[in-house]
């Protein structure tokens, strides 16, 4: 008796003991009482009532990423390309995570290609490969709005790789050799055009300035020649004013000899 008495006793504890539950920080449980839904509990401490209530579902709500593989699509100049995307989502309400659709990642997959491929649909090659945050943007804000009654907020979604076709690839590497190389031809053609303009600046700087050395050359020679011509006319006039100042004293004799000594004083 006292062995059937212990044996319940353990049972009790342990059923006690299983219908504590501790629900952990950014997650959220899921319960059913008889198999409808009852409550969802928070990151807490909670009993569980047993044998009546489970946990039918653990959702986690961190933000988490979903890496979809390649997806063949068709751009409206009839191009296909492959296109991965990465997805990121949170559960804002698990009661409608748990009950709104079966699989909720593989949905958000098939929906998020089948909204790639109308977005692509719309757009050309060019555009596409040049457009890569508009399409984010666009994926973005319809999947959004579809996984609303999921209980998923989607809250951005990334293009990995967008890969053309092999040819496609090929031309365009061709197209961007070919425009490096038109962009080189034009920078070098530049640096030249630039290098005679400077040798044109440095010649015609070059001319300026022996003009100019010439010009002051022939100034300095133009004023010691009038500078001699003055000096000539000066010694004239001396010599002439001290011969008739001679004559006028003593004659003929007088004047030339005092003409030659303006001379010799000079």
């Amino acid at each position: 008796m006292l062995f059937i008495f212990a044996f319940l006793l353990i049972v009790i504890l342990v059923v006690l003991v299983r219908c504590i539950v501790i629900v952990p920080q950014s997650n959220a449980y899921v319960t059913e009482w008889l198999g409808v839904y009852k409550d969802t509990w928070g990151a807490g401490l909670h009993i569980r009532t047993p044998f009546v209530e489970r946990i039918s579902r653990k959702v986690s709500l961190k933000e988490e990423a979903a890496d979809f593989p390649p997806q063949p699509v068709i751009t409206r100049d009839n191009v296909t390309m492959m296109i991965d995307t990465v997805v990121f989502f949170q559960v804002f309400d698990a009661k409608m995570y748990a009950y709104g659709v079966n699989r909720p990642i593989q949905a958000i997959e098939n929906l998020s290609a089948t909204t790639l491929r109308d977005i692509i649909g719309s757009m050309t090659l060019d555009e596409t490969l040049t457009s890569r945050d508009l399409i984010n943007t666009k994926i973005t804000a319809s999947l959004d709005e579809a996984t609303d009654r999921w209980g998923i907020k989607v809250n951005r979604v990334e293009l990995k790789n967008i890969e053309p076709p092999v040819e496609i690839r090929q031309a365009m590497e061709k197209q961007m050799k070919a425009d490096r190389e038109k962009r080189a031809s034009i920078l070098l053609a530049e640096g030249e055009k630039q290098a005679a303009i400077t040798r044109a600046e440095g010649e015609k700087e070059s001319a300026i300035l022996r003009a100019e050395a010439v010009k002051q050359q022939r100034i300095r020679e133009a004023e010691g020649e009038a500078e001699d011509e003055g000096g000539n006319g000066l010694l004239e006039v001396a010599m002439n004013e001290a011969e008739a100042e001679g004559t006028d004293n003593g004659g003929p004799q007088q004047g030339e000899t005092a003409r030659r000594g303006v001379v010799a004083a000079t």
